[in-house]
């Protein structure tokens, strides 16, 4: 008997006999519901916030769609002179992906706006090259956000696009920080990282394997 309670303590076997039970419910409230889920589509997937891990949880969309046998593209808008561990790795599966490197650095790097709007213009017709030719189940637009972030390409036509052009069963994902309103109310998924904690600012610099 608890003090508490005065209630007599349930023995191992009523305790699992208890969850079994408990389980069994949840399990049919849950095939109650995904049997109203008949729906399949191509998504629009934004991964934005100040948190690490917007393009890491992107590719690893990429890798999974991999695993399916599914050909998937992908596009660097920003990051295109940086050796990331992610396109070495992809680089092994390149019967399945198709990798262009677009971006020549940050914006800070390059210092000259009009060399950025003329690579992220450049980056966004490969990308919709990519969603229009029928080839791809899946297309990561790596830091597309934030070439849309600096006005570097127009918002209203990549949301029109993406409303109009993208086929009804391929996938797009778009990463990177500050991604616009409009580009949230198209989306089908949208995941916003948020930060507690980072290295970075214990003065611990980017690590390879970690970073890139």
């Amino acid at each position: 008997m608890t003090a508490d309670t005065d209630k007599p303590e349930l023995t191992e076997d009523e305790l699992n006999a208890r969850h079994a039970e408990k389980m069994r419910k949840k399990k049919a409230a849950r095939d109650k519901i995904m049997a109203t889920k008949t729906i399949e589509k191509g998504l629009v997937i934004v991964h934005t916030g100040k948190g690490k891990g917007k393009s890491t949880a992107g590719f690893g969309m990429v890798f999974r769609s991999l695993g399916h046998g599914h050909k998937v593209g992908v596009v660097q808008f920003v990051k295109g002179r940086i050796e990331t561990g992610e396109r070495m790795a992809l680089e092994r599966f390149h019967d399945l992906v198709t990798i262009k490197r677009m971006g020549e650095g940050f914006t800070w790097e390059t210092q000259d706006r009009q060399r950025d709007i003329d690579a992220a213009q450049q980056a966004w017709d490969a990308a919709k090259d990519m969603i229009r030719s029928g080839d791809f189940r899946l297309i990561l637009c790596d830091e597309l956000n934030i070439v849309l972030r600096y006005d570097y390409l127009d918002i209203n036509e990549v949301v029109d696009f993406l409303k109009n052009e993208k086929p009804e069963d391929v996938h797009v994902i778009i990463t990177g920080r500050n991604a616009k309103d409009e580009l949230l109310e198209v989306a089908d998924l949208v995941t916003d990282m948020t930060q507690v904690k980072h290295p970075f600012r214990s003065g611990v610099k980017p690590q390879e394997g970690i970073e890139f």
